[in-house]
């Protein structure tokens, strides 16, 4: 009679390598805890860590401490000074929301998204159906469109400053139907002028934007359109808008962050916000208040209300238009 011999620790039913004891973990779960704690492709992680660190540094860091600045009666100090800055809870968000040019500066911002958000989405849209069919000569088309959005801000503000001076070329071309006072200096027309100034200097990169969602709606849609008998307007309305809908709320989304952070423009086309503050925007009444005037509490309460206002604004637009994904 032969006796089989089993390795100790192993038992003739127990499928488990030798040498593992009964209560042992298996060997494959630990990699897939990881993959679960990482994703699929934790490679990904490792190379948008920086990325990460760099926004955390550079965007949320700041954010936190402001919110913090808000609650506090926060002034600057020379560097080591001890001084008490006590909580003052939400006094600052009452100055700020009693204050009428806090309410002027949002009411400005406002107008000019009422005007350049829907122009941008429209002339950006137009454009880049424009040029993806167009055949010759389309890089140049593309860079002439782009040349205004890589440009230095104070070359081109000192173009229009030219065209829309009272004595400005864009006056002496309608002569007598020029307004009076002059665009820039007037209070009904500054910030109109200055949404236009912006939306003609971005249209390039959201011309770009949306000539590359173009290149993935299907040429066969194109076509079966035209074989119902449709023509290059309801082919626009019927394949090109829906196709490209992500790439829409991609631009609304990006036209209205540009809208909320508004400073540089009315900085240098209207001397700070003139005039009367009417073209005065939140950014640049936070500069005011929190540079010029030494309040960053106050600054930075309008600050955490423009933040939770964008955030807003962009929770409608996602309800609204939504994005395609696939």
């Amino acid at each position: 009679m032969s006796t089989t011999l089993q390795p100790a620790g192993r038992t003739g039913d127990d499928p488990r390598p030798a040498g593992r004891a009964a209560g042992a973990p298996d060997d494959h779960s630990t990699p897939r805890r990881r993959r679960k704690l990482l994703g699929a492709n934790p490679l990904g992680i490792l190379f948008a860590a920086p990325y990460l660190i760099f926004v955390l540094v550079i965007f949320a860091w700041p954010i936190v401490f402001a919110v913090w600045m808000s609650f506090q009666d926060y002034f600057f100090a020379a560097p080591g000074a001890v001084v008490d800055r006590p909580f003052v809870g939400f006094d600052n968000y009452v100055a700020v929301l009693t204050d009428p040019a806090v309410w002027q500066s949002f009411g400005n911002v406002g107008i000019f998204l009422v005007i350049n958000v829907p122009l941008t989405v429209v002339l950006s849209i137009v454009l880049a159906s424009a040029l993806d069919r167009v055949v010759h000569a389309r890089t140049f088309f593309r860079v002439s469109y782009y040349v205004p959005y890589v440009s230095a801000s104070v070359a081109v503000v000192a173009v229009w400053l030219f065209l829309f001076s009272s004595g400005g070329l864009v006056n002496n071309i309608l002569g007598p139907l020029a307004p009076d006072p002059s665009w820039l200096v007037n209070s009904s027309l500054a910030m109109p002028t200055i949404a236009l100034f912006v939306t003609w200097k971005g249209l390039g990169f959201y011309i770009l934007l949306y000539l590359a969602a173009l290149q993935n709606v299907p040429k066969e849609l194109y076509e079966s359109a035209a074989m119902d008998g449709g023509g290059r307007i309801r082919q626009f309305f019927s394949v090109t808008v829906p196709g490209v809908r992500s790439a829409t709320f991609l631009v609304l989304l990006l036209a209205t962050i540009t809208g909320a952070n508004l400073f540089t423009e009315p900085y240098l086309l209207t001397g700070g916000g003139g005039p009367n503050g009417a073209s005065t925007s939140p950014v640049l009444l936070m500069y005011q208040k929190g540079i010029e005037q030494g309040n960053p509490d106050v600054a930075s309460a309008i600050g955490v209300i423009l933040i939770l206002l964008v955030l807003l604004i962009a929770w409608v637009q996602r309800k609204l238009v939504g994005s395609d994904e696939s």
